[in-house]
């Protein structure tokens, strides 16, 4: 039979069977298949095409005339892997509040970062000072890269965020809060802290500045100390892209000496050094003293104190000890630090002496700083960047800033520091200064009297009982200074500095 239809001829005997209608199984079940059929087909052309595509971009390259354009893809290096965290039972959580500015808090960072691995505890990330003399609003991570720390520490000791809520005051609890003991060794923590622990669960450090002993610390814990100073303890992507900045600047221009001039209102204000400050200088200087009851010493003596070496250079004698050591009004100088007391009036005869001098404001635009004014730990983290990258680093005061870097510098293969004998040039400058001793009689003192300070391996010095007047850890790690070679050989025998007499500078 035939149907016939608008000139369309169809035979009826072939005309397709009804369609069955499908089950909503049977669809999921089809679309199912075809998918991974789709999928297996994709990778394996992927996989051919990685294999071919050397061959084939080099000839349609040729072909379409690219072969001469050379592209260049910057990879970039993924991160280490996480080394596995530390498993282990915590005996409670450590709160710590720092104190001090951003080197002298780095330092006791470092320390509760050992005190929490020895005792086995969590360590809460710290809170930064913000009520000393800059009032800093600073926090960790607005200065530290708070991920790396905590991911670069996590196969030593746990460290979290914040409290548990169930330990906060908001809900009732109060945690223990005290300062450990000054300069405490391993035996202090373990037997008259770490039994604490059992009854508050938290104990809140609320000063931990020089917490941690110098000496007599297990040699584990000693290069924990450095691992989470040299390693864990990296400032922000910000800080680090603007002083690598701050850096290439000054190197482009040839070698540069960072003068760490500690000639600032804080530091004059707490020592009482007064010297070469006009008297209402100086009485501004007492009545700053006296605005801050934690500073003990009130009434100072400022030329005793000189006298004894206690007293940082001020701008223009630094300048004459710079030339007395050998350097010429052609070397780059670097000025790390805050605002000089005194301003540009007190940099007029090192100006003088070294026009190549210049400061972080001169080098970079305003609107570069601007993120970090008023953040006056954030701007010593650029400072503190620059004097690790310095060809030389002189420092006119052994303050924490001076120490760190001095050890800094020494972990990364012993770079020249020339640590200033601050009571012998006081004396030396006053002789030139009456005119006892001639330009190069004074020269030569101040050579001589600093051969053996340009930052060359030595070992810590030890006074028994007497911690103040060792040398400080940070400054001379000795223990992580000699991976590579035998201490013996490198630092000469331990019983030649192992105890030193007091009078030794």
């Amino acid at each position: 039979m035939e149907v016939r239809s608008e000139g369309v001829q169809v035979r009826c005997d072939k005309l397709p069977a009804p369609v069955i209608p499908r089950t909503r199984l049977q669809v999921w079940f089809i679309r199912v298949c075809s998918s991974i059929l789709i999928w297996t087909c994709l990778v394996q052309l992927v996989a051919v095409g990685e294999l071919w595509q050397p061959r084939l971009l080099g000839r349609f390259s040729n072909v379409i005339g690219l072969s001469k354009v050379s592209i260049h893809v910057e990879e970039v290096p993924s991160p280490p892997p996480l080394l596995p965290p530390r498993n282990y039972i915590s005996n409670g959580f450590l709160k710590v509040s720092c104190n001090g500015g951003l080197n002298q808090m780095r330092a006791a960072i470092c320390d509760m970062v050992t005190v929490a691995r020895l005792l086995n505890l969590t360590l809460v990330v710290p809170e930064l000072d913000k009520t000393s003399f800059w009032a800093d609003p600073s926090d960790f991570d607005d200065i530290f890269d708070l991920k790396h720390f905590i991911d670069s520490l996590r196969d030593e000791v746990r460290i979290v965020r914040r409290l548990p809520k169930r330990f906060n005051r908001k809900y009732g609890y109060h945690p223990l809060e005290m300062p450990p003991v000054s300069w405490s060794n391993e035996k202090y923590y373990l037997q008259q802290i770490l039994p604490l622990f059992s009854k508050y669960k938290v104990i809140h450090f609320n000063r931990t500045d020089t917490r941690l002993a110098n000496n007599g610390i297990p040699l584990d814990l000693q290069k924990l100390r450095c691992r989470a100073n040299f390693q864990a303890l990296k400032f922000t992507p910000q800080i680090e892209a603007l002083g690598r900045k701050l850096v290439q600047i000054l190197q482009d221009k040839g070698p540069f000496l960072a003068l760490h001039l500690r000639y600032e209102m804080d530091m004059l204000a707490f020592s009482g050094c007064t010297h070469g400050c006009a008297e209402e200088e100086a009485e501004e200087l007492k009545r700053l003293r006296y605005a801050f009851p934690w500073w003990r010493e009130k009434e100072i003596v400022s030329e005793e104190k000189r006298s004894q070496g206690l007293c940082p250079l001020t701008p223009e004698e630094a300048a004459l000890v710079l030339q007395a050591l050998g350097f010429d009004k052609d070397t780059q100088i670097y000025i790390a630090s805050g605002e000089i007391y005194g301003s540009q009036r007190r940099l007029v005869a090192l100006r003088t002496a070294f026009p190549r001098t210049v400061k972080k404001e001169m080098l970079l635009n305003p609107e570069e700083l601007w993120q970090f004014q008023n953040h006056s730990s954030q701007m010593a983290a650029l400072d503190f960047m620059v004097s690790i990258a310095s060809n030389i680093f002189v420092p006119t005061y052994d303050g924490n800033m001076a120490r760190l870097v001095e050890g800094h510098r020494r972990y990364l293969g012993f770079k020249k520091t020339i640590q200033l004998d601050r009571k012998k040039l006081v004396e030396f400058l006053d002789l030139h200064q009456n005119g006892t001793l001639s330009w190069d009689e004074f020269s030569l003192a101040v050579r001589a009297a600093h051969e053996a300070k340009m930052g060359q391996p030595a070992r810590r010095r030890v006074i028994p009982d007497k911690p103040k007047e060792e040398d400080y850890f940070y400054a001379n790690p000795e223990e992580c200074l000699c991976e590579r070679t035998s201490c013996e050989d490198l630092l000469g025998s331990p019983s030649s500095s192992t105890t030193t007499q007091q009078g030794t500078s």
